[in-house]
This record gives C-alpha cells, sequence and structure tokens, in this order.
C-alpha cells in the first residue's frame, strides 16, 4: 500500500510556494507531484524573440566583449537577422532533415544563426569547439557529421577549425558558412544577414509546432560515440514556463534578467536552460568569453566587474575560483552583491564548504 500526504513547505518571497503531493510506496520510493497546474507554454521559441522584438526593440539582448567594451544586438536588431538569416536557410534546402551544425563557441553570431534555424523548423546541432579544435583524430566529430548530416555549417573563424573542417570535408554535404568567409573558400556570414526575407519565412515560422525538434544536442560520449538527443520546442518551452512560475522573482526585475555567462551552448544548462531563460523573460545576455580555467577567469572577473547580473550561473569549480576573488577583492564583492538575486550552480555537487 502506497500513503500520501500533503505538504506545504515555507513560502519564500523570491519563489513561488510550493504545494505538493507526497505518495510513500512500500518500496522506500517517494513519488512528489505538484499541485499547481503548468500554465500555457508559449508554441516556440521564436515566438519569445517575436514578442520581445515588438514590445521592447531597443533593449539589449546580446552582447559580446570587443576590445575594452561591449557590442551587441536589440531584440530588434536580432529579430531582422535572425528573418535574414533564416531565408538564406530555407532558400538553401535546410530543414527537418537537414540541420545547421555550429562548431563554433557561443558568440552573437552563434545566437543569431541557432535562432534563424528554430524559427523555421531547421534543427540546429551546437557541437562543442573541442571535438574541433583539441582533437587530433576527429573522430567523434565525423560521427557527429555522419549522423547529422547538415545542411549548412558554421564556424566563426575558418584558420582554427580547418584541420577539422578537412576531416570532415568528404563526409557531408553541407555549405561552410564563416564568420570571417571571403566569399571563396566559405560563405560569409554577413550575406546571410544581408538576405532579404519574404513570406516564405513566416510560412516556415507559422509551420513550427510544439513537437517540431528544435536541437540536437550531443552527449559526452564517455561510453561509445556522442548520441543526438532530440530537443523538441515543447521541451524547451514548457521548461521554461515552469521556471517562470517557480522563480517569480524574474517577473519584478526590471528590464528583464540580466547574465553575464559563459557556459557552453553545445550542452543543456548554458543553452536551454540560461539562453532560453533570458530570452523567454526579455532580458540581456552578455557572453563572458573567460571561463572557469587558469589563465581564463580573469576574462571572467572582467566581464564581471564591468557588467552586474542579476542571476549568477556557474559550474562548481566557477565558484570556488570567485569567491577566492571576491575574499580579497572589495570593489568587485560590493559590485556583485549589488545586483545579484539569485546564484544557481549544475552539472557537479558544491562541495559544503563552498
Amino acid at each position: 500500500m502506497a500513503s500520501a500526504e500533503r505538504q506545504i513547505l515555507p513560502v519564500n518571497s523570491m519563489f513561488a510556494e510550493p504545494a505538493i503531493d507526497a505518495v510513500r510506496r512500500d518500496d522506500g520510493a517517494i513519488i512528489l507531484r505538484s499541485r499547481t497546474p503548468l500554465a500555457a507554454a508559449a508554441r516556440c521559441s521564436g515566438e519569445w524573440l517575436e514578442h520581445w522584438a515588438r514590445s521592447v526593440p531597443d533593449r539589449t539582448f546580446l552582447a559580446e566583449r570587443r576590445g575594452d567594451g561591449w557590442t551587441g544586438l536589440t531584440y530588434g536588431e536580432t529579430r531582422a537577422q535572425v528573418r535574414a538569416a533564416a531565408a538564406w536557410m530555407l532558400a538553401q534546402g535546410l530543414g527537418p532533415d537537414r540541420p545547421l551544425a555550429i562548431l563554433s563557441d557561443n558568440s552573437i553570431a552563434h545566437a543569431v544563426l541557432a535562432l534563424a534555424a528554430q524559427h523555421v523548423g531547421v534543427p540546429v546541432s551546437a557541437i562543442s569547439p573541442a571535438y574541433s579544435l583539441m582533437s587530433t583524430d576527429h573522430e567523434k566529430l565525423r560521427a557527429m557529421i555522419r549522423l547529422l548530416d547538415p545542411g549548412a555549417i558554421f564556424v566563426a573563424q575558418r584558420a582554427p577549425f580547418a584541420p577539422a573542417l578537412s576531416a570532415i570535408e568528404s563526409l557531408h554535404r553541407a555549405t561552410i558558412i564563416a564568420g570571417d568567409g571571403d566569399g571563396t573558400s566559405a560563405v560569409p556570414l554577413q550575406s546571410l544577414i544581408a538576405t532579404t526575407p519574404g513570406p516564405e519565412v513566416d510560412r516556415a515560422f507559422a509551420a513550427v509546432t510544439p513537437d517540431t525538434v528544435a536541437k540536437l544536442l550531443f552527449t559526452s560520449g564517455s561510453t561509445g560515440q556522442p548520441k543526438a538527443v532530440i530537443n523538441t520546442q515543447r521541451m524547451m518551452t514548457t521548461s521554461q514556463q515552469a521556471k517562470a512560475q517557480l522563480w517569480t522573482f524574474l517577473r519584478e526585475v526590471e528590464g528583464g534578467p540580466v547574465i553575464v555567462d559563459w557556459l557552453p551552448w553545445s550542452h543543456t544548462f548554458g543553452a536551454n536552460h540560461n539562453f532560453n531563460l533570458v530570452l523567454s523573460q526579455g532580458g540581456s545576455l552578455y557572453i563572458d568569453g573567460g571561463k572557469p580555467a587558469p589563465g581564463l577567469f580573469d576574462t571572467s572577473l572582467a566581464n564581471l566587474r564591468s557588467k552586474v547580473p542579476t542571476i549568477y550561473f556557474n559550474v562548481p569549480r566557477g565558484f570556488d575560483m570567485l569567491i577566492a576573488a571576491l575574499k580579497t577583492d572589495d570593489d568587485l564583492r560590493q559590485q556583485f552583491f549589488s545586483g545579484v538575486r539569485c546564484i544557481f550552480y549544475a552539472a557537479a555537487a558544491l562541495p559544503q564548504n563552498l
């Protein structure tokens, strides 16, 4: 026999009041179910972009560090570039069976192309740059490309990815897009965002359903070749709808949440959780070119001195390095805690000392 009990946990002003049913089974398992129904979610991620581009077109959505300052795109500018790139993809025959593969790390260009693909029903697969830049045999990258059969492959800069592109050249029929493309060996990114979108983009966007495949995210490959995990539009939008209902403080952040984030979009934490959180809430994402590694975390600290996030995401190693910096830098500590309302970690257990 299983017994049922109802629990009301203490109210927290930043979060929804938990209201759950707990069913204790004879085998010791406890099944928890929320009594709060999930409200209707967006049809697709493109609806978020369309909404914010209409309501706050001049608000910064994406920004990245260039030199001593930040350069970015507003919601209105992002929508314009997304529609243009989407028109190019449709003209090139990309679709459900011919996805977009992105080999480069987080960037504004990466975001625009990924959103463009999702906008018109083209699955996008962001592949960790390590498979291209650190591998010597590119075996796992080759396996991924064989599986995807992409219609287009994007790299931010052609030269660093030249060995990887050479290794997969015979395995695909994709068009190579390069952020620095010269128009001969690769299509320049600029030509995509210069495309004039027509009614075909509107038709394709209207045809996207919650069951449309939005992404193919690869597993780590620790038990063999990486496997492509299907992410539908519904999986992304309902997850963010649940987050919005639980993290009620998100609605109270004027101008939407601000994050300064390095977590890679080839993984669900950085992409489906962090990126989509900002997009769904109309916030601003400052792309951090650093990471919690020797010689790179100084970049993250410089970015935190420049922009104060309202939510800070990281992995345990990142918090270990951040705490060391906060203990010795009074200005950074005061600035950081002046704006941060929520700190969130994932990817591994957080040691008790942190």
